[in-house]
């Protein structure tokens, strides 16, 4: 009887001792929300990012301004201030281009690309050394024999997608 308890109570005393100490280890990520201490960082402040291309498309700039803002809102705890915060988002839309791709046999581009390029500062009051100053660009191609004018919002909202998360990843998500 003596050999069958321990033969059980061994492994069944072994597997508990594992569950309970892999109970106090925790293995933690977010692949959407943001890499900060919220012990340290209570606020951020967007401010406006005006266009400064030589093309220009003005409902850009609110569109771009509005899904920056939605996503930093709904991915983090941080309270969006007017003024002075903790951390700063600023810049400016420098590029807003159109470019043949695709080239066919005669000569004619078959699909025609839209670029969108956007200078960011990201500035971090409370740690100097995570500052960020860069460009970022997004682009998406469409058929040469549509007008600009019939898919222009939708492409600016493809890109504009694309640009707001290269950027909060860059800055707020710290990937």
């Amino acid at each position: 009887m003596k050999y069958f308890s321990v033969r059980f109570v061994l492994p069944l005393l072994t597997a508990l001792a594992i569950a309970v100490g892999a109970g106090g280890c925790r293995i933690s990520y977010k692949l959407n929300g943001a890499a900060l201490d919220y012990s340290v960082y209570k606020t951020v402040h967007i401010d406006n990012f005006p266009i400064r291309a030589a093309l220009v498309y003005p409902p850009l700039q609110q569109t771009f301004e509005n899904a920056l803002l939605d996503y930093v809102t709904r991915n983090t705890r941080l309270q969006v201030t007017d003024g002075r915060s903790d951390l700063q988002l600023e810049g400016e839309i420098t590029g807003y281009s159109l470019s043949p791709q695709a080239v066919t046999e005669d000569a004619y581009a078959s699909k025609t690309r839209l670029t969108i390029s956007v200078r960011v500062k990201y500035i971090d009051n409370k740690q100097e050394d995570k500052d960020i100053d860069q460009t970022f660009s997004a682009y998406r191609d469409f058929d040469s024999s549509q007008m600009l004018t019939e898919v222009q919002d939708q492409l600016c909202q493809e890109i504009t997608e694309d640009l707001v998360l290269q950027i909060f990843n860059a800055t707020l998500g710290n990937w």
